[in-house]
């Protein structure tokens, strides 16, 4: 037994609290060394006869990738209290695995064992559970409609130019208003928008005022009118927080620059030294090293009293049900537990996201965001069905260990989206191969998470990095690709429809090293997802206990020898 690969730490994602009542613990182990684990458990104050009482339950191995498995239980302690440890058998031998190390005998005493100490209600992470049923739209209220031609700024293109950095072509809230028809018929039940918040660029993420919305997109009263049309049609709608830093027209950053050591806001900012130097050498720290984003100081008082009255100010104004947080990994731990608190307090099931691009458990243990922006789900799938990079192995193991990063209760509000106004198009990723992206759509509405579509997608739009990647919404029919645009529909009303397909328990499940297979399972309903992402067809042999499943695709019958040409799939369902 590889005792050094065996490991296990209570709380995060190895022990933690999924409900008021239950309890799920993990252990990792070196990939195929145990051959079944044992979770030992008790009551810590609950002995006899001078020994501990204690239970045993098998653990379920619940994931693998390149290097460990997973093993996994599920209790419900009934005094909301446990210790525990874990038998580990790989057929050789059999060893206990506790707080104070390897034992061959079972020890009698709890002060071996880990400990759970208390079930609290209140540390209970719960994010909102509307969230598991939300599929979102990213708009960048710039490129997605002009509806008040009125508003528009000095120099707008006409609508489809070839962008450049600085283009404006007068995109506005109008615009998105005129424009829902089109969400609601694709299955749209959330917006994202790109920060609509008065700033100079056309991409707003260099706020001057975070009070006011921006000229160019409307005023208030049509931001209201906005938020209750979406409402009206069960749409859901997150603003975008840029709390990291500010504009250089930011009032409290011109007073910095026009009054320098003397102005009462220069603790705002991060700054070396006196005067400010906007060159190469800066004197002030900023969004990456660009000067016109000075990085705002979070740890000031006066700094987060202003911050937090922006969060709550436009969920209390306008209703908004959610923020998601830009760079949010450059902002200390302390502010976001404020603004957690702050944000919760009058609105409770608003959904917190943070924009992190790397490992997350820090910001995710219930005292800070309810999930982020998945781009290692994001990596890992365009790598495999976009570019063609990466074998079906690899990319399974890859998101196993994504899936085994976080307590399930984080998946399932995860953020997964495959491009945004960050990126090159996906359909450009995937060089303009639509059977590559109809998999990528068909992986992500079916895996654990809240997905999200970036506006013009779902219509085979195209485009490199920024600015190619911010083009004007094509509104001309003619131009768009509608046999994708309802594949996609279809896959969101599948979502609607089957539980397990949007929300179900995800695990892969291997039935040929060339396809991609999984199931979903919730409740009475399982399915078994089998996708063929290779070019050449495939014969599938599929387990006997889904013989003669009904395909939800096509809503077929599905034999057992089954021929999958390049780029199909089936969805097969059967009921418990």
């Amino acid at each position: 037994m590889l005792r050094s690969s065996i490991y296990h730490r209570p709380k995060n994602n190895f022990a933690y609290a999924y409900d008021e009542e239950t309890l799920h613990i993990r252990l990792q182990a070196q990939k195929g060394d145990l051959q079944d684990v044992t979770l030992i458990h008790g009551d810590p104050y609950i002995w006899e006869n001078g020994e501990w009482i204690y239970s045993t339950s098998s653990m379920k191995l619940v994931g693998s990738d390149d290097l460990f498995d997973y093993w996994q239980a599920i209790i419900r302690p009934p005094h909301a209290r446990l210790r525990y440890g874990f038998i580990c058998n790989d057929g050789k031998e059999s060893l206990t695995y506790t707080e104070r190390g390897f034992f061959e005998d079972v020890p009698t005493h709890c002060h071996y064992y880990f400990a759970f100490p208390f079930l609290n209600k209140i540390d209970v992470f719960s994010p909102p559970s509307w969230v598991k049923d939300t599929v979102w739209y990213q708009i960048f209220p710039e490129r997605f409609g002009n509806g008040n031609p009125k508003l528009n700024p000095t120099n707008t293109l006409s609508w489809g130019e070839t962008p450049t950095q600085s283009s404006f072509f007068g995109g506005d809230f109008e615009g998105v208003i005129n424009h829902l028809d089109h969400l609601i018929e694709l299955g749209i039940n959330g917006i994202y928008f790109t920060p609509i918040f008065k700033a100079m660029t056309n991409h707003k993420y260099d706020t001057i005022d975070y009070f006011e919305i921006d000229p160019h997109f409307g005023d208030k009263e049509t931001f209201k009118r906005l938020v209750d049309e979406c409402h009206k049609r069960d749409i859901k709608i997150m603003l975008d927080a840029v709390f990291n830093h500010s504009g250089y027209y930011f009032e409290p950053f011109q007073d910095v620059i026009k009054y320098g050591e003397s102005s009462k806001y220069k603790d705002w900012f991060h700054i070396a030294k006196f005067p400010l130097n906007p060159g190469n050498q800066l004197s002030y720290r900023t969004f990456s090293f660009e000067p016109t984003m000075p990085k705002l100081n979070t740890e000031n008082k006066d700094v987060q009293n202003y911050l937090l009255e922006v969060a709550e100010y436009w969920i209390r104004e306008f209703d908004i049900d959610g923020w998601r947080l830009d760079v949010a990994n450059e902002v200390d731990h302390h502010f976001w537990r404020l603004f957690r608190n702050r944000v919760k307090a009058i609105k409770p099931d608003a959904y917190i996201l943070g924009e992190i691009w790397h490992d997350a458990m820090p910001w995710l243990q219930g005292d800070q965001f309810d999930a982020v922006m998945n781009y290692r789900f994001t990596n890992a799938a365009i790598d495999f069905f976009a570019k063609k990079q990466t074998t079906v192995e690899q990319f399974q193991n890859e998101l196993v260990h994504v899936l085994q990063s976080y307590p399930q209760h984080v998946n399932e509000v995860a953020f997964n989206l495959l491009g945004s106004h960050d990126t090159a198009r996906i359909l450009t990723v995937c060089e303009e191969d639509t059977n590559r992206l109809k998999l990528l759509y068909l992986f992500q509405l079916s895996f654990t998470g809240t997905p999200c579509i970036y506006y013009g997608d779902e219509i085979g739009m195209t485009g490199g990095d920024d600015p190619l990647c911010r083009k004007c919404m094509e509104w001309d029919e003619n131009k768009q690709d509608l046999e994708l645009f309802h594949f996609v529909q279809k896959l969101i009303s599948l979502r609607q429809q089957s539980p397990a397909f949007s929300k179900g328990e995800f695990s892969f499940h291997a039935i040929n090293e060339s396809l991609v297979s999984y199931r979903k399972t919730l409740g009475d309903e399982e399915l078994l997802i089998i996708i063929n992402p290779t070019n050449r067809s495939l014969k599938v042999k599929f387990p006997t206990s889904f013989a003669d499943s009904i395909d939800l695709w096509t809503n077929k019958h599905v034999s057992n020898d089954l021929m999958l040409n390049e780029n199909e799939f089936v969805i097969m369902r059967k009921m418990k």
